[in-house]
Parts: C-alpha cells; sequence; structure tokens
C-alpha cells in the first residue's frame, strides 16, 4: 500500500472581482504544510481583474465567467467545479451574488469574507458607514454563503480599534491587514 505523504489537501476555487490580496494571501498559506488547502482553480467575473494575475505568477488555472443568463453560468461553473473536482470555494471581493440554486446545488462549502463585524453593515461601503455611525470598533468576519446577503453562519470574526484619525480608507487598510489573518485561519477552522 501507498504511503500519503503529509496531510491530504482539500481543492479549493477562489472566486475574485478585484485586486486579488485575499487570493494571493491564501494561496501563500495554501503552500504551507500545515494548512488543510490547496487553490486549485481562480473564477472571476471581471477579465481586468488584478487578481488574476496570480493565475500565471503561481501557475493556477482561471477562469472568466462572464454573468449574463444566471441558470446558464450556475450550470457552466458547477460543471467546471466538478471536472476540476472542488470541493471549497472562497469568496474573495467576488462581486456578484450566487444563486440560491448554485449554493443549493454546489454540494461542498461556500465561504465569505466581509469587511465588517457582522451582523452590522452587510453589503457596500462597510468602513464608511461604521465612521459615520462613530462605531469604536470595525473588523471582518468569515462567513458561511447562505441564499441571503452577508447573513450565513459566522465562522470566525476579529474586531480592530476605531481611531479618531481613521478614514474610510485608512480603516479599510488597517481591516484589510486583519483579513489576511483572519481567512486562512476560519479555513483551517472548518477543514481541521
Amino acid at each position: 500500500m501507498k504511503k500519503l505523504i503529509g496531510p491530504k489537501k482539500i481543492r479549493t476555487a477562489v472566486f475574485i472581482s478585484g485586486k486579488g490580496s485575499n487570493l494571493k494571501n491564501l494561496i501563500r498559506y495554501s503552500k504551507i504544510k500545515t494548512y488543510p488547502f490547496s487553490i486549485n482553480l481562480i473564477i472571476s467575473n471581471y477579465n481586468k481583474a488584478k487578481g488574476l494575475k496570480y493565475s500565471n505568477i503561481f501557475n493556477i488555472e482561471k477562469k472568466i465567467i462572464k454573468y449574463d443568463k444566471k441558470i446558464k453560468i450556475d450550470n457552466k461553473i458547477l460543471k467546471i467545479l466538478k471536472k476540476k473536482n472542488i470541493k471549497l470555494i472562497c469568496l474573495a471581493g467576488f462581486m456578484k451574488i450566487l444563486s440560491k440554486n448554485f449554493i443549493k446545488r454546489f454540494d461542498g462549502k461556500i465561504i465569505n469574507i466581509h469587511p465588517s463585524l457582522l451582523p452590522k453593515y452587510k453589503g457596500l461601503n462597510t468602513h464608511y458607514r461604521a465612521i459615520k455611525n462613530r462605531e469604536k470598533f470595525a473588523g471582518c468576519t468569515v462567513h458561511y454563503v447562505n441564499s441571503k446577503l452577508d447573513s450565513g453562519k459566522i465562522i470566525l470574526q476579529r474586531k480592530v480599534k476605531i481611531s479618531k484619525k481613521d478614514n474610510h480608507i485608512s480603516l479599510a487598510k488597517k481591516v484589510l491587514k486583519l483579513e489576511h489573518l483572519v481567512y486562512p485561519a476560519a479555513i483551517k477552522i472548518i477543514l481541521d
């Protein structure tokens, strides 16, 4: 019998729409022996997403999926995921809402990172809204994806203090640093 070397890594797809800093970070963590996932596919709805460059840098297959006809697109993505034996989807700045059908039919797990302390500030402009409401803390949340926007069960959440000098741009930078620690940690929690 053949002996397995090291733990088996869960095949993962990362969905992006923008710069891909969380994608780059997850790729880095996936290379660490003790992290139980590998990044095997990058999917983007936007062909000019800057994060797509990591596909070439790290030699990971990418697919650009134009979102027009929802059901057709769902089926196309599901076929690709099945063919690639993907067991986990990580949404990382993916600016499209997945359909109920897609969420139900993907029998693996779908998780997302959101730049607020959910259930507060679902959706967009989270940092701006937190400052406007004079919150003392901001943060990020990794949660399971369900059919309601930013409403799935929380896996991990971390907070950061909002200083009097912070504006939405400086706060976004603070929270992003936190995201880079929290996302891989959350994946480790659900897969270990």
